[in-house]
């Protein structure tokens, strides 16, 4: 059954660096940025044991094209699932869910494009899901699957 999909709350401009106003990177910063990939990638590996559990076919993990990446496209029957996966270590800046902007949204819009055209798939249903993933625990996460998380316009 479809969830409907979460508010979008956007980031004002302002709180990104500009180029006009560049940050330097730290050794902290560096080191932050290196655990933050590890727990993407931990995110994403939860999520497609996730998916897998719940009899999706995993098609293609961290899928890149001209267009951009998709974190996991999947099979779920006939339908082919574009899933944006969100990982956060709390909620204190949201939850994961909300970071996923219109931007992010048009882009996985393209990316489901030029995925299809290059498949030689007929008769088939897009879906785009988004996985939202808190850790709780050392070996623990709170996992949220929204179905159908948007749509083409």
């Amino acid at each position: 059954m479809p969830q409907a999909a979460h508010a979008v709350q956007e980031v004002p401009a302002a709180a990104y660096p500009t180029e006009e106003s560049p940050q330097p990177k730290s050794r902290s910063t560096r080191s932050r940025g290196r655990r933050n990939r590890e727990l993407g990638r931990r995110g994403e590996d939860a999520a497609a044991r996730y998916l897998y559990r719940h009899g999706y076919e995993i098609v293609e993990r961290n899928w890149t094209c001209c267009a951009g990446e998709a974190d996991i496209i999947a099979r779920d029957g006939r339908t082919v699932v574009f899933v944006e996966v969100k990982t956060r270590r709390d909620c204190d800046k949201g939850f994961p869910s909300e970071a996923v902007t219109a931007a992010k949204r048009e882009r996985y819009e393209k990316i489901a494009c030029v995925f299809l055209s290059n498949c030689d798939l007929d008769d088939v249903s897009v879906r785009f899901d988004v996985m939202s993933i808190v850790v709780v625990g050392t070996d623990r996460a709170f996992v949220r699957h929204t179905i159908d998380a948007f749509s083409v316009m």
